[in-house]
């Protein structure tokens, strides 16, 4: 009998037949978005919101045998996962594909470092399923039609993430297509997140990315174990993009499979801030470097305006004295902290620095937020903003940036990269760490369980 057809199961087929095929560049890829989210991972896992999560899910685990990073206890899997992507998304440093609004690195490595640790598998199967969970997330996340799947409520992060760790699942127990189109099926019934923690706070926009690499765990293993999913989970009447989405285009499940790559398109974050507003932090760094605005010039800024896309301008327009979420949010606290601090410090959004009363003040004169048409029309393939800094003797300077440091357009070098990571872990942790992660990570066939171990060093 022929099969169904169903863009949901040609996304399958081109996933599971990577299985060993995946090219050397883009394994090259996935090791840095391991060395970017285990640096995130480590330090997100001090965090007050983390240690809540960590502890939820030593709790409900019980033992096991993956790694939950800042503890010597392991516990099951699925719970590994769950507590090791609330700790990478847990202070707004985790790596972004700009598209799909999503943060895959949160999801799809903290799904497949715990399975892999748990099934011994080798660095090459770990690297491929991070390359394999990355395209699957990424093609979600554009395909649901992003900027509106999230003005309407939803988190991208959780919503789309769940495909992203079911399929690095999927490469790790050795799906064919047809199991891992079910598990799809069945991951659909799993997305879940909403952007209220935009509106009105609290901290569970933290454990989304967790939620959503536990639960692409959950999806495999009920699907190895005999359960069946629907056959179109993402592009069906009722699927994933359909139901979530009010401009879905679906034909990106597929389109360009082969020689677009979700994990080619990924912005690794210099600033401990919402990606969305990176484009005005940099453009105010840039003028306050270049007009020497340092704090005892400060009285000399009259007012500040930025423009930038819709989305901005909608769920970033906020007070971030409010909160330590609501700075990492805020376009006005991240324009003013680029001028009186360093957002590249993520001391900059703790408690004690975010009540300064000169960021308030300054905060106070970004006086305009509006959406811009050139923003909106590369959003969010190409994230864009700008600012303007009106002083009292009538000068205006002027900065634009359309494509910031650190995503595809303008990418951080790897001595970048690695100077992130171990800025991440403190004084107390090893220099050479991440010198020898990359070392072990170069040999394909060592078992993947050895990071973990390499990581304890951290702690």
């Amino acid at each position: 009998m022929a099969r169904a057809e169903s863009l949901t199961r040609d996304l399958a087929d081109f996933l599971t037949g990577l299985h060993g095929r995946v090219d050397g560049r883009l394994l090259s890829s996935s090791v840095d978005a391991l060395i970017d989210t285990l640096g995130c991972m480590i330090f997100g896992a001090t965090q007050t919101w983390s240690q809540a999560a960590i502890a939820h899910a030593l709790a409900s685990g019980g033992e096991g045998s993956a790694t939950v990073i800042g503890q010597a206890a392991k516990t099951s899997p699925a719970m590994a996962a769950f507590a090791n992507g609330s700790s990478a998304h847990a202070f707004e440093l985790d790596d972004v594909h700009e598209e799909a609004i999503s943060h895959p690195g949160a999801v799809v490595v903290p799904a497949a470092l715990a399975l892999a640790e748990d099934l011994g598998a080798s660095n090459l199967e770990l690297t491929e399923a991070v390359v394999i969970g990355y395209e699957a997330m990424g093609r979600a996340g554009i395909a649901v039609g992003p900027a509106t799947h999230m003005l309407a409520g939803f988190h991208s992060t959780s919503m789309s993430g769940v495909f992203g760790s079911t399929a690095a699942a999927g490469r790790l127990l050795g799906f064919d297509s047809e199991t891992l189109n079910h598990a799809f099926g069945v991951a659909v019934s799993l997305a879940c997140g909403t952007m209220e923690f935009a509106s009105s706070g609290g901290m569970a926009k933290r454990i989304h990315a967790g939620r959503a690499a536990e639960a692409g765990l959950l999806a495999a293993s009920l699907v190895a174990n005999g359960l069946k999913g629907a056959t179109d989970g993402l592009a069906g009447r009722y699927g994933f993009c359909n139901v979530f989405g009010t401009d879905p285009r679906t034909e990106l499940l597929t389109d360009a499979l082969g020689s677009r790559w979700m994990i080619d398109e990924i912005t690794v974050k210099p600033y401990a801030a919402c990606s969305d507003v990176h484009p005005l932090i940099q453009a105010t760094s840039e003028l306050r470097a270049e007009h020497q605005l340092h704090a005892d010039r400060i009285d000399q800024i009259e007012r500040i305006e930025a423009e930038c896309p819709t989305k901005a301008a909608t769920q970033n327009n906020m007070d971030g004295t409010a909160s330590v979420m609501a700075a990492q949010y805020s376009a006005q606290f991240n324009i003013a902290a680029a001028i009186l601090a360093d957002p590249r410090d993520p001391a900059t959004y703790q408690p004690d620095q975010i009540a300064d009363p000169a960021i308030a003040d300054l905060q106070a004169k970004v006086v305009s937020l509006r959406k811009a048409k050139e923003f909106d029309d590369t959003y969010a393939w190409k994230m864009g903003g700008r600012v303007r800094i009106f002083l009292s003797d009538g000068k205006v300077l002027e900065r634009s940036v359309h494509g910031q440091k650190g995503s595809m357009h303008d990418p951080l070098s790897q001595e970048q990269l690695d100077a992130k990571f171990q800025s991440l872990l403190g004084a107390s942790a090893p220099s050479d760490l991440v010198s020898t992660l990359r070392c072990h990570l170069a040999d394909p066939l060592r078992p993947a369980s050895q990071i973990c171990e390499l990581l304890t060093q951290a702690r």
